[in-house]
C-alpha cells in the first residue's frame, strides 16, 4: 500500500510540475530507491546521503532551498525517523510542512502513529496522497492537468479509481446512446 501511495504521490507531483527531490541512504550498501518511484523520474539521480535526518544533508537542504518554495510535502520510508526528523527541522526553519501519512510507514503501526502525533505537535499538517492530489487539482475544469490526474487516480486510487472508471464508462455509454 505504501509503495502504491508514494508512487501515486510522485506521479501527481509530476503532473503538476512540483519540484521533487529523491534521496537514498548509502546506495552502495543497498539503500536503493523503490524502483517504481525511480521510474516516475527516470532522469533524476537521487541524492545519496548518509545522514539519518535528511535535512542535515547540505545537498538535500540546498536542493529544497533552491526551489524557493516555503511549503514542503514530505513522505519517507520510516515515519519515525526519515519523515519525523526532517519535518521537525524544516518546521524549525519556518517551512510549512505537510506530511503524507499514507505514503510513509513506520516499523509498526504504533511507531507510525506516535511519529505522526509528534510531527503534528510540532506544527506539521498530516495529509494523504489523494488529498494532496485533490488540493492541487481543485477543479475538474482545470483541463491542463485533469487527464493526468485522472490517470493517476485510475492507476493508484483504489476505490476512487474504480469510481472514476465507472463514471467514465457511464459518460462513454451515455454519449453513444445520445443521452
Amino acid at each position: 500500500m505504501i509503495v502504491n501511495n508514494v508512487i501515486g504521490l510522485a506521479k501527481t507531483a509530476k503532473v503538476f510540475n512540483v519540484p521533487t527531490i529523491l534521496t537514498t541512504v548509502l546506495a552502495e550498501r543497498g539503500g536503493h530507491l523503490i524502483k517504481g518511484l525511480q521510474d516516475v523520474f527516470p532522469d533524476q539521480r537521487p541524492i545519496d546521503r548518509s545522514f539519518i535526518n535528511t535535512w542535515q544533508d547540505a545537498n538535500v537542504a540546498g536542493a529544497v532551498k533552491k526551489t524557493g518554495r516555503r511549503q514542503v510535502v514530505l513522505a519517507a520510508l520510516w515515519t519515525e525517523i526519515c519523515l519525523a526528523m526532517p519535518a521537525i527541522q524544516a518546521l524549525g526553519e519556518d517551512y510549512d510542512v505537510f506530511i503524507v501519512t499514507d505514503a510513509s510507514g513506520g516499523v509498526s503501526v504504533e511507531a507510525h502513529d506516535m511519529a505522526v502525533r509528534r510531527m503534528v505537535q510540532a506544527g506539521a499538517v498530516p495529509i494523504t496522497w489523494l488529498a494532496v492530489l485533490g488540493e492541487w487539482q481543485r477543479d475538474w475544469a482545470r483541463e491542463e492537468t485533469a487527464a493526468g490526474v485522472g490517470g493517476v487516480i485510475l492507476e493508484h486510487g483504489g476505490a476512487s479509481g474504480v469510481a472514476l472508471a465507472w463514471e467514465m464508462q457511464l459518460l462513454a455509454t451515455g454519449a453513444k446512446a445520445g443521452t
